[in-house]
Parts: structure tokens; C-alpha cells; sequence
């Protein structure tokens, strides 16, 4: 692993537009591109893991502000040496921690990037940085596969994904912890290399607990970008979550529990010691407040490769 760029090195990043060349079609980039500009607005959008410009550059060129989070430099310098790169503001470091000038309309995790972030506690930064990070009525946008447990033959924890004569490449899951690894095996000139780059698989509806703790809610699911419905055999899913307008300022350094009795109060009324505050006309304070519009129309509108991530 490359300390200062994680995973996604020169090596790597020297090669990931063309590895992962089918995200890159028009028809695959165009359908996400017109989800995110829609959710945008005239608002400003948060790519995070930007990497090469995949998501980034089209979707600036729709004209809208666009900033991104990166860990590694090598992908961003890919992403600069594009057209319209060098116009595009990135902030080096960690998407689940690392802080940016806001607000933002709209905020964006693709490709199964989220699954870089390699333990519970990481996912649920992130979810908390974003929200921390949104306007009120702001969105936050996943595209995630669904964990392929189902191909998993019984007492076996390997799913191949790629058999070539000169490529091998294969998923090993850890169903205990939600550990799993992307393995290579490359032969070239007679000589073989082998590779492995970790990830945490994670489930719709534990992404949806992690939403709460950060004070969002479910929008919409999909089956893609083409806002198919999501059903029990989608291999993957896009998924919006919105930042209610009522919701208390929450700090993406406020632990989980301090998150949560944040939003006990402000939802329903009840603060320790039951004390009750209103928060609605009628004084009950019960129930989730109606869907938050921002005063401009927010409508709505993986394959897998190198790593299994986006890279924007």
C-alpha cells in the first residue's frame, strides 16, 4: 500500500480510467450526471473520493460548483492534468473526517466508494461529516452494490468476479465482521502479482440507520441511475437521503449518542427528564416534519473495477 495515497497510487491511478473504462461510457456518466445536477440546483456540489474526474468534470461542465475530498494525490493529479481540471477545488484527505467550506446542495459518494472506509465507525463519520456539511434540504447520493453474500456456496467465502487466461480476480468476505477484500492475480512475462485492497460491505438498511444517527432521512432507493425500482434481486442501489430544514445544527465531532439524543429532542419534543419542547403549530411535538424544500426545486431526477471504488 502507498502510505501517503492509501491504495490508489501512481500505480494505480496511472492505469484507472482504462481498467475501469465501462464507467466511463457516456450512457453510465450522462445518467448519474443528470441525477446529481437536478438534486443541485443552482446550488454547490461535494464529490467524495473525486479521484480522476469520472463524475466531477461533466458534471461541472453542467455548470454546477463542484468541490471535491480526495486522499490520494496521484488520482488527483489525474484529474488536473484533464480538461477544466485545474478548475475544480479539492482538498486533500480523508472524506469521512476532513472538513471543507459549505454549505452544499447536494453531496455524492459513487462506485462503491463508501466502502473504502473500512470499519462501522469510519461509514458513520462520513454520513455525520456530510450532513455536517449539507444545507437544509440538502441531499446525500450512494450508488453501492448490494454484498453478494447470495453467490457464496455453502461453508466457502470466495465469489470470482474475473477469469481470464493471463487475469484471475475474486471477492473474499468475512461474514462475521463485514470485512472483504478485492484480490488480483495478474500474469504478465511469465511471472505472476498478486494484490489486495480491503473494504467493508454494507447493507441499504444499516446505511439507513447510519443516515439517522446523522440526522437525514430516506428520499429515495433505486435500482440505478435510471431510477429503477429496488427490489429483493438488485445487485446495487442509488440511494438520496435528505437533511430535514428543521434540523438542529449537528457537528460532524459530536459523538453518535450525542447525535441521537439531538434528534429525540428536535423530532419529537422529549428532552431528558421529560421535559417537552413544541415543536409543531398544535404543540405535540410528534411525528417527522414534512419533506423540506429549499425554495428551488430539487427534482429527482457497477459494475465493478480497480478497487471498486469511483474515483468522481
Amino acid at each position: 500500500m502507498d502510505d501517503e495515497d492509501g491504495y490508489f497510487g501512481d500505480r494505480v491511478a496511472a492505469t484507472y480510467d482504462e481498467s475501469s473504462a465501462d464507467m466511463f461510457e457516456p450512457s453510465v456518466v450522462d445518467a448519474a450526471v443528470d441525477v446529481l445536477a437536478r438534486l443541485a440546483g443552482g446550488g454547490r456540489a461535494l464529490e467524495l473520493g473525486i479521484g480522476t474526474g469520472r463524475i466531477a468534470l461533466p458534471l461541472a461542465r453542467r455548470g454546477v460548483p463542484v468541490h471535491g475530498i480526495d486522499l490520494s494525490q496521484a488520482m488527483v493529479a489525474r484529474l488536473r492534468a484533464k480538461p477544466g481540471g485545474e478548475a475544480i477545488g479539492v482538498t486533500i484527505g480523508d472524506f469521512a473526517t476532513t472538513g471543507v467550506d459549505g454549505p452544499f446542495s447536494v453531496a455524492y459518494l459513487v462506485f462503491n466508494t463508501i466502502m473504502n472506509l473500512t470499519t462501522q465507525a469510519t461509514q458513520v463519520a462520513c454520513f455525520r461529516n456530510v450532513a455536517a456539511h449539507l444545507e437544509p434540504g440538502g441531499c446525500f447520493v450512494i450508488e453501492v452494490m448490494v454484498p453478494e453474500l447470495r453467490k457464496l456456496p455453502a461453508g466457502q467465502n470466495v465469489v470470482p468476479f474475473h477469469v481470464s487466461p493471463t487475469r484471475w480476480a475474486f471477492d473474499a468476505y468475512d461474514v462475521a465482521t463485514q470485512a472483504m477484500s478485492s484480490n488480483y492475480v495478474e500474469v504478465s512475462d511469465g511471472r505472476a502479482e498478486y494484490r489486495s485492497i480491503p473494504f467493508r460491505y454494507v447493507w441499504p438498511a444499516e446505511l439507513d440507520l447510519m443516515a439517522q444517527i446523522a440526522g437525514l432521512r430516506l428520499r429515495e432507493r433505486w435500482d440505478g441511475w435510471a431510477r429503477e425500482p429496488f427490489t429483493s434481486e438488485s445487485r446495487r442501489h442509488v440511494s438520496i437521503w435528505e437533511k430535514p430544514a428543521d434540523l438542529p445544527p449537528i457537528s460532524a465531532a459530536l459523538p453518535p449518542d450525542a447525535v441521537a439524543r439531538r434528534l429525540l429532542v428536535s423530532r419529537t419534543g422529549i428532552a431528558r427528564g421529560g421535559e417537552t419542547h413544541d415543536h409543531t403549530e398544535s404543540g405535540s411535538g410528534a411525528g417527522l416534519p414534512p419533506p423540506a424544500r429549499s425554495g428551488r426545486q430539487r427534482d429527482l431526477g457497477a459494475q465493478r473495477a480497480l478497487g471498486a471504488r469511483d474515483e468522481g
